[in-house]
């Protein structure tokens, strides 16, 4: 796996979504707000304890994970 420093996992936050610096804000959240038509500044307008490298890694993991191909293990 790509090594993010921003991008947590944490079973016990946000059922191990993968979240941004451990806080309560996943990566989809913010991929939806983009897909909705918000930009970076209005994003960090709306939590401001986001900061525009979170933003960027977060957009960094979506684009690696949409690439990332899964196969099935085929037993002999």
């Amino acid at each position: 796996m790509k090594s993010f420093q921003r991008i947590m996992f944490n079973s016990e936050v946000m059922g191990g979504k993968p979240c941004i610096r451990g806080m309560r804000v996943t990566v989809g959240m913010v991929i939806g707000l983009f897909a909705s038509g918000h930009t970076r500044e209005q994003i960090l307008e709306l939590y401001p304890y986001l900061e525009k490298e979170d933003i960027n890694e977060a957009l960094e993991y979506a684009a690696w994970r949409v690439e990332e191909i899964e196969l099935p293990l085929v037993s002999a």
